[in-house]
């Protein structure tokens, strides 16, 4: 799955600044709970990184580094925290990796593919770090 960024509306994983108390990967498993509704088992070991640019309230652009992490998702919740303020959509690995701009979150999405084809059905979610 790939939501809309808020501000550039690009296609993107659920992403977010590390919380305080959580591993990496627990951080990415709560971004995709609140950015997009799902639910799953996360991997604990990412399948790559990616830095981006991440645009704050005061329209200040970040430098981020951000960690991607193997979601098996179980199940996506009829409500979540940011439901509508963003665009959801379900893509086959191929045409997420297309649809990315940034290229290092399209090699993370292509390890992915590798990854499914020995382990069965994931999705990705992100554990950022700035």
């Amino acid at each position: 799955m790939l939501i809309t960024s808020r501000g550039t509306r690009r296609w993107v994983i659920p992403q977010g600044w590390p919380m305080k108390g959580r591993k990496p990967h627990a951080s990415a498993a709560r971004e995709a709970l609140e950015e997009a509704g799902l639910v799953g088992e996360v991997g604990k070991v990412p399948i790559g990184s990616y830095g981006y640019g991440k645009r704050l309230k005061s329209r200040e652009v970040v430098p981020c580094q951000g960690e991607v992490f193997p979601l098996k998702v179980k199940s996506q919740r009829k409500r979540w925290p940011e439901k509508g303020q963003r665009s959801l959509r379900w893509f086959d690995l191929a045409e997420a990796a297309e649809a990315v701009h940034e290229p290092e979150l399209r090699d993370a999405i292509q390890r992915a593919k590798l990854l499914l084809s020995s382990v069965g059905a994931a999705h990705v979610s992100d554990g950022s770090r700035n």
